[in-house]
């Protein structure tokens, strides 16, 4: 029946609407690379994914407001139920929820703000490039004398264009980014420069605390995008973040979230899709840390590395990854997962909980 509500598919996840007004991501297992979804995938991928973000729309929900409202698969087993009933119709029998549980998020509608907003720690991937090259990252000038993977003095913004699937994102300026806005939404022109701003504040926030809990538990993250959204809808009984940090569970089944009364755009901004995971994210190992060269790594790094050795054009289908990548690449993200939550994975799949 999920099928019928189909919307999307992105590099990751698959998108779907349901008729109470939000959204359903679905993370997969697929994998990409240079732009480019590899013909291979990870498992238990989607569910690390899923998890770290999880955890983290929870531990950020003071530093800003997320999308995040149920991962419950009966959730929306119920709501799909309400919906046939609505139009009719007998439901059927939908069958179990294995294949989707630890691996769905139930959101909020928004309308997906085109920047990819990247916060910078350290002198790594195409940052170091550009420094060797001109001593700047993303026109910010840094001091000179720095090696490969420094840390940086202060964490930086570098933003990014949100390009189509298969397309390049484009490093700008944050005077690029000012008008990138403002071409995005007509009417902006007077605001996009205040608007540029708080999403750089938040960015910068949010990668401050997560790289501070993330250092406590051995992991540097070295750089990380967040990508956020302005609420499209709002419901007064539901309050923002996942059920991670609710008392008691709210029943939605049936209804419709109240629309957002209008306000400056940052007023309704919110942080979206998945955040500080080994897709959006370089996770290094502190305990080897060592500046001056690449480092060892729990995110998709020792992918590319791999794919770097073979004779590919970087376009799209890609070479198939063989089982020693594949399960190196797993290894890693459920790492990641573990040592970030404290939580055991293994009982993440077993009973959709982040709990030793």
């Amino acid at each position: 029946m999920l099928a019928e509500s189909y919307l999307r598919s992105g590099k990751v996840r698959d998108l779907y609407s349901i008729n109470d007004g939000r959204m359903v991501l679905v993370a997969s297992d697929r994998i990409s690379a240079f732009d480019v979804v590899l013909p291979s995938t990870i498992p238990d991928k989607g569910r690390v994914l899923t998890g770290l973000s999880r955890f983290w729309f929870a531990e950020t929900a003071s530093i800003m407001r997320n999308h995040l409202l149920d991962t419950d698969p009966s959730v929306l087993a119920d709501t799909l139920r309400a919906e046939i009933r609505a139009a009719g119709h007998e439901p059927p029998d939908l069958g179990p929820l294995d294949a989707i549980r630890g691996r769905i998020m139930i959101c909020r509608p928004a309308s997906v703000i085109p920047i990819e907003a990247v916060v910078r720690g350290y002198l790594a991937g195409s940052g170091w490039k550009e420094y060797r090259e001109r001593g700047t990252v993303c026109g910010i000038r840094l001091p000179a004398g720095l090696r490969e993977s420094d840390r940086l003095p202060e964490p930086i913004f570098t933003p990014a264009t949100k390009a189509e699937q298969g397309e390049h994102d484009q490093n700008i300026t944050f005077d690029g980014m000012i008008d990138h806005l403002a071409a995005w939404r007509r009417g902006m022109t007077g605001f996009s420069g205040p608007f540029a701003e708080a999403i750089r504040d938040r960015a910068l926030r949010l990668y401050r605390y997560g790289a501070a809990v993330a250092e406590r538990k051995g992991i540097l993250l070295a750089d990380t995008k967040f990508e956020f959204g302005l609420a499209m809808t709002g419901d007064p009984d539901a309050p923002f973040g996942p059920p991670e940090e609710r008392i008691a569970p709210i029943s939605r089944v049936g209804r419709r979230p109240e629309p957002i009364p209008p306000g400056p755009p940052e007023s309704i901004m919110i942080l979206i899709d998945e955040v500080m995971t080994p897709d959006s994210s370089r996770f290094w190992d502190a305990a080897t840390y060592a500046p001056d060269g690449p480092q060892a790594s729990f995110d998709k790094q020792f992918v590319r590395d791999w794919l770097e050795a073979q004779r590919w054009d970087k376009t799209a289908p890609g070479p198939e990854l063989p089982p020693d990548v594949i399960e190196g690449t797993r290894a890693r993200y459920v790492e990641a997962f573990e040592r970030i939550t404290g939580a055991s994975f293994t009982r993440y799949l077993e009973e959709d909980v982040i709990a030793r």
